[in-house]
């Protein structure tokens, strides 16, 4: 249990000394510090419940509260309304056993096994602007889970199984026709072939082929059958499609890594349709599926809805698989080999629909048990300044190494040359730019879509990623300075803002649990820079290492201390690494 739901369990023993008893209890943070730093708000409750007057309520609960010294300043506000504030040597014990142990101010959950699909990378396509916010958003949620106790796995979810790949194929075979891979006759090894490309031709091949596609019936049409055929693993087809997505996903992993995101499991739709006929077979046994001019659909409508909803497309009619078959044999392939309680879907908002249909025709065949859980956790998109998604120059979707870049180009201009060696700064301008990308990614609620201004969110004053990083970097510095210093308690608290700094410490359970809640990161990054920036006051306030007072000086040093702990937490949940210098 957390100090601060500690504290409010033993508040409401005092209440219980009152005479009044509460089934649920929440201490409120104050708006009003002037009246006190914490909130009893529960008077009213109680006189519906005591049939009694809530001001005579508050004023008995007043009287049991006095008797305690960890409270002062204890007042009544209108009609029952109760200001309590912690005395300074109460607060001062709280933060010492939060610095000596970080996770005692952290609410630890039930235990159960959450899988994240955050990843959705399609095998042989760069990665984009677009695919930023599902791998930081889903990063950021598995390692919170984690961090209140969750058994939470993250998978990348590879897109290497639909129409995409059967044209880029094409392309191949267009360009390269007498590859052994389209020899019918060829009966040697395909994996001892080599293949005349690269990922950085993959990239360019599939926007041309795309293209292709639109301008010629035939083209698609050939892009089609070799679809068809990767999925029947015909061979030479399937070898050629496995050693194009082997290719690809060495580079979408190194772009992940930059991002400080990792993947416990990097299947692809391609794997979970080895699970098609035990699916095929749930869907017989409940009787779901309708002819529909010759594809198989799954009505998914219920009586309760408000607008219409389209039924699921299972096979087309050709005979190829959709999008939602792909999705439906994974819901069955988690459940058979991981077993999860629930399943989150970190996916653009704008797919609510596909995710409303899979999720339905799960549950109407059977895929999971009742009490199974899966939820799609939309978001919105990244703009420009235009307010438009995040473009190119020249009006095209810009890929994901390209605003990195961009961005790195921004943070290495504010790189300090005096401290950080000219062979390190490049490597500090990355953790930076990244750091950039991800903080201005989780500062907006998850289903709000946000513009993206690169000077802006690069810039080390203001509500940033580098802001950040130059505070923490500052505190480290400060407190390797101050390492001969023998500072193991904080024993004294002397202003305003270093209450501003414990009450924003006390605060962190609620922050976590909230986070976890809306399944949103924008609570913690708005207390990041709250807490920083409470520090930072502090820092400019005091001389906090030449401090003359000896108790002062300790406490401060320890104070930093654990404001420094926290940061590192966060950001690390976040993702968002620290270099040693900016």
């Amino acid at each position: 249990m957390s100090i601060i739901k500690n504290l409010e369990t033993e508040i409401k023993e005092i209440i219980k000394q009152a005479g009044y008893e509460l089934e649920k209890y929440t201490l409120e943070n104050s708006n009003r510090r002037d009246l006190g730093e914490f909130q009893i708000n529960d008077a009213m409750q109680l006189a519906s419940k005591y049939h009694e007057n809530p001001r005579e309520i508050a004023a008995k609960i007043v009287s049991e509260l006095e008797k305690d010294d960890r409270f002062t300043n204890i007042n009544i506000a209108g009609p029952g309304f109760i200001n309590i504030s912690l005395s300074n040597e109460y607060m001062a014990k709280l933060l010492n056993e939060m610095e000596e142990n970080i996770f005692s101010n952290i609410d630890k959950k039930e235990r159960k096994k959450i899988l994240i699909d955050y990843g959705g990378a399609n095998v042989a396509k760069a990665l984009h602007v677009g695919h930023l916010r599902s791998a930081n958003i889903g990063e950021a949620l598995k390692r919170l889970a984690n961090l209140l106790g969750y058994e939470a796995l993250g998978d990348a979810h590879l897109g290497d199984y639909g129409r995409p790949l059967g044209l880029v194929i094409k392309e191949i075979q267009t360009r390269y026709p007498s590859l052994e891979y389209f020899d019918p006759t060829y009966q040697g090894n395909y994996e001892e072939l080599s293949l005349p490309i690269t990922n950085e031709d993959l990239e360019k091949i599939y926007p041309l082929a795309s293209n292709k596609s639109k301008e010629d019936e035939e083209y698609l049409e050939d892009a089609r059958e070799i679809t068809a055929k990767i999925q029947r693993h015909e061979r030479g087809y399937y070898d050629l499609w496995k050693k194009v997505v082997s290719i690809s996903k060495e580079d979408i992993k190194k772009t992940y890594d930059d991002l400080n995101v990792q993947f416990e499991i990097w299947n692809g739709e391609s794997d979970e349709m080895e699970y098609y006929d035990a699916l095929n077979q749930k869907i017989e046994e409940a009787g779901i599926l309708i002819d529909s001019e010759g594809a198989k659909i799954i009505e998914v409508s219920e009586d309760s809805d408000t607008s219409p909803m389209p039924p699921l497309l299972y096979t087309k009619s050709n005979g190829s698989v959709s999008y939602e078959t792909t999705d439906l044999a994974t819901i069955l392939e988690r459940e058979i080999n991981v077993d999860p309680d629930e399943v989150w879907y970190v996916v653009d908002g704008r797919q609510s629909l596909h995710f409303e249909q899979v999720f339905r025709a799960a549950k109407k065949a059977k895929l999971i048990k009742e009490n199974k859980v899966l939820e799609h956790v939309g978001f919105g998109t990244m703009n420009g300044r235009d307010g438009k998604p995040f473009k190119t120059r020249d009006g095209g979707v810009m890929p994901l190494k390209s605003l990195i870049e961009l961005v790195n180009e921004e943070t290495l201009k504010r790189i300090n040359s005096d401290t950080v060696p000219a062979e390190e700064k490049a490597t500090v301008a990355k953790t930076v730019a990244i750091a950039a990308l991800k903080y201005a990614d989780f500062l907006p609620f998850r289903a709000t879509d946000y513009i993206f201004e690169v000077e802006k969110f690069s810039d080390l004053e203001g509500k940033t990623g580098p802001y950040l990083l130059y505070s923490t970097i500052r505190m480290k510095s400060l407190l390797a300075k101050a390492e001969g210093i023998k500072a193991e308690k904080i024993t004294k608290l002397k202003g305003n803002t270093e209450k501003d700094i414990a009450l924003t410490l006390l605060n962190l359970p609620n922050v976590l649990d909230k986070s976890l809640e809306t399944r949103s990161l924008n609570e913690i990054a708005e207390y990041l820079y709250k807490l920083t920036s409470y520090y930072n006051k502090f820092y400019a306030e005091n001389k906090i290492i030449t401090e003359e007072e000896e108790e002062l000086r300790n406490s401060w040093i320890v104070l930093t201390k654990l404001v420094y702990k926290v940061n590192n937490l966060l950001l690390d949940v976040l993702g968002i690494k620290v270099p040693n210098k900016m």
